[in-house]
């Protein structure tokens, strides 16, 4: 598993980002699949997720990720949510986008395979969330949405927020068609910094990674509390799932992060 350094300093959390290492799981989905929705034999998810959780020291009931649609729902991991019964939760998590939570403990992430992971922390409320933004999410602002749902529910400052933006598909490899590159224009205010065109196709490649910065920094994060990855997911598939670059019959990765508990006063 990897880590972000400007994440890592910071004892009342505990963040990752696993690889394809270290799991059961064969074919395209090998070997550390942790995606429940990509067509994996189901015992060899459960297996790999198991060996996460004894990693982390918690257990599989306490691991969170959602049954993501590339929308840009977000729901909160409350007291509540977790006291109700395994069909509720696996129901309010279909559709979800992204998670909150201030319950420590827990373990929040998001499966991803070239989308972009990202991880928010804010120190001082001890708030925390994680977000799936594939493409559409990204035009969307599924990042700037979580954000507002942080500051209006818990009265987060986005300055004080710390940001992981994990492995993704790299400009370079992302080639899109032209309406996708309009949909960027239309809600981007600066599409130069994201769009390139590729010379001998004519086709655009967007930068999603540097999307999410640019969002982020808009909602008031401040630049130099983002850590970004630098990980391009089309290229190094040898250690991330990449669905364009295997298909999407491939397995996920997971970007995770939990509160440590409160020491008692």
């Amino acid at each position: 598993m990897l880590q972000f350094e400007g994440l890592a300093r910071d004892c009342n959390i505990f963040h990752f980002i696993t690889t394809r290492r270290g799991g059961v799981s064969e074919g395209n989905y090998a070997s550390f699949n942790l995606g429940a929705y990509c067509g994996d034999q189901k015992e060899h998810v459960t297996e790999n997720r198991k060996r996460l959780c004894d990693a982390l020291g918690i257990s599989p009931s306490s691991l969170f990720v959602p049954h993501q649609t590339h929308d840009t729902k977000i729901r909160v991991i409350d007291k509540a949510f977790l006291s109700a019964d395994k069909a509720f939760q696996t129901t309010e998590l279909a559709g979800i986008d992204a998670l909150i939570t201030t319950v420590p403990d827990i373990c929040i992430a998001v499966t991803t395979a070239d989308c972009v992971p990202l991880l928010l922390y804010d120190p001082k409320k001890q708030v925390i969330a994680t977000v799936h933004a594939g493409w559409r999410g990204t035009v969307n602002s599924i990042a700037v949405k979580t954000i507002k749902e942080m500051v209006r529910l818990f009265n987060v400052d986005p300055s004080d927020l710390c940001v992981g933006i994990g492995p993704a598909i790299g400009q370079k490899a992302f080639e899109v068609g032209r309406e996708v590159a309009d949909a960027f224009s239309l809600n981007q205010a600066d599409i130069s910094a994201i769009c390139c065109y590729n010379k001998a196709s004519g086709k655009p490649h967007i930068d999603l990674a540097e999307a999410n910065r640019q969002q982020l920094i808009q909602s008031g994060v401040n630049a130099r509390q983002i850590n970004v990855s630098g990980i391009c997911t089309h290229t190094m598939n040898n250690d991330f799932y990449s669905a364009r670059r295997l298909s999407i019959h491939s397995g996920r990765f997971l970007t995770g992060i939990l509160l440590a508990p409160q020491p008692t006063q």
